[in-house]
């Protein structure tokens, strides 16, 4: 917005008013914030797919970690059995059972 006024001249004159609106400056800054946004925007984007992928690999593991508890868990039953088995006939061997 722009006022103007002229003081009453004696006599009356013509005036001639010439506008030179520069706005470049306006347009360098709405660049640099739409850069600035779009930057902002891809740098979420990246972290999106970063925490897909280690959501991924985060299940990924856990399946792993469920699988590895079970067979650990049968290899010790195993072993305790065979134990078991083993110690049975040795007391059986040595007549103490």
């Amino acid at each position: 917005m722009a006022c103007f006024w002229a003081l009453d001249h004696k006599p009356p004159t013509t005036m001639t008013v010439d506008f030179d609106w520069k706005s470049g400056a306006m347009e360098i800054e709405v660049k640099k914030l739409y850069e600035t946004v779009t930057s902002i925007h891809e740098e979420m984007s990246y972290l999106r797919e970063r925490e897909e992928e280690m959501q991924d690999l985060n299940n990924a593991t856990n399946s792993k970690m469920g699988w590895l508890s079970l067979l650990s868990l049968l290899i010790c039953l195993s072993v305790s059995g065979l134990q078991l088995w083993h110690l049975k006939s040795f007391f059986e061997k040595k007549k103490l059972i």
